[in-house]
């Protein structure tokens, strides 16, 4: 196996801050792309987004923007604008998150970067796109509510509810980076680069998949239903003598599955319960008769048990609890990079390998030697 991950060589100009950004160049980091993080002199703002610290650095900051080097520039800076311009001239990748057109003025936009640079590779991240959402700011939150994510998050009866994260900035990152790869493997045949481009609310609405389907495809309008599946049963928690289980019947071979575990060896062949379709229409009727079972064992009982007989469940663990199973399952969760841990890089490959040499930078920290280089 290569010590070199699969992007080695390639430079990236990293003029994104927040998350969806950081968090696609960190990816592109770890596979062997040399990432410089250009940041303003006050810095990315998630270095001040705390609690959690670790160190007096915000953790939040640390999860996303290990393996980069850490130059602050000033773009109203006639010096510190001429490096900037000069890392662009270089840079294979360019990735930024500004407000649409907001890099214009300094001569740092794609038209004004690719006319000096062909090759470049270049991806703006942005809330709402370049057209009339231009102006609007581009926070996730915002994106989960004007997407229909936060009607969908919550009890029927309730309040609408964000995600627990912000699912689209991670969305859109990963989007971004898969157009990027793409543009890199056209540049091979070409010779040039492209501009790739993302938003928020593109990703947000590409993301909520079955639900943005069911609507311009179905013209239905999905509604909160708690932990509960649109088209499924059972698909959600369910209470055990102890605690609540993630049972889920996928398919009608899982149900039969499930019935024979919970000895009701009757059901699958009950006409309203055979079908998915029966069991998700006739879900009221058939959630008794589950929860008086399982009230009888407790959930690591239960879990042992129908894992044993292929039936997909789940405890609800905190995070320690994830990473202690993915730890158990021998996935490795955790790497430390320069002392600080982090989670692994979710990608494996047969012929190459992630890297975790650099901690994530303090601010400026590569500036002195970064700039010597860049004018050279």
């Amino acid at each position: 196996m290569s010590e070199k991950g699969p992007l080695d060589g390639l430079l990236v100009a990293d003029f994104s801050r927040i998350l969806a950004g950081p968090y696609a160049t960190m990816l592109l980091a770890d596979l062997g792309a040399q990432v410089i993080k250009v940041e303003g002199p006050g810095g990315d703002d998630t270095r001040t987004w705390m609690p959690p610290v670790r160190d007096d650095v915000s953790t939040y900051y640390l999860g996303i923007n290990r393996n980069k080097r850490s130059i602050a520039l000033d773009l109203k800076n006639e010096a510190d604008l001429n490096d900037a311009r000069e890392l662009a001239h270089r840079a294979d990748i360019m990735i930024e998150n500004f407000r649409p057109g907001g890099l214009k003025r300094f001569g740092l936009d794609y038209d004004t970067v690719s006319a000096a640079n062909e090759k470049i590779v270049y991806a703006s991240i942005s809330g709402f796109g370049t057209g009339q959402g231009a102006n609007l700011p581009g926070y996730d939150l915002m994106v989960q509510a004007i997407s229909g994510l936060m009607s969908l998050t919550g009890d029927p009866d309730g309040s609408p509810y964000r995600a627990g994260i912000s699912v689209f900035d991670v969305m859109a990152g990963l989007h971004a980076n898969i157009g990027i790869l793409a543009a890199l493997h056209r540049r091979a045949e070409t010779g040039r680069g492209q501009h790739v481009e993302v938003n928020l609310l593109s990703s947000a609405l590409s993301g909520l998949v079955n639900h943005s389907s069911g609507y311009v495809a179905g013209g239905t309008i999905p509604f909160r239903m708690g932990n509960a599946h649109p088209s499924l049963f059972p698909y959600e928690p369910l209470p055990t003598a102890d605690g609540e289980l993630i049972v889920i019947a996928g398919n009608d071979g899982q149900f039969r599955k499930l019935c024979q575990v919970l000895d009701l060896p009757e059901l699958p062949d009950d006409p309203r319960f055979g079908r998915n379709q029966d069991r998700t229409a006739n879900r009221e009727q058939l959630r008794p008769i589950l929860l008086e079972r399982l009230a009888t064992r407790t959930k690591d009982e239960w879990f042992r048990d129908l894992i044993a007989a292929g039936v997909p469940c789940a405890p609800i663990n905190t995070i320690d609890g994830g990473v202690a199973f993915a730890e158990e399952l021998g996935l490795d969760p955790v790497v430390t990079t320069g002392g600080i841990p982090g989670i692994r890089n979710p990608i494996t490959f047969s012929e190459s390998r992630a890297r975790y040499e650099l901690p994530p930078p303090g601010l400026d920290e590569h500036g002195e030697e970064i700039r010597k280089w860049l004018r050279s």
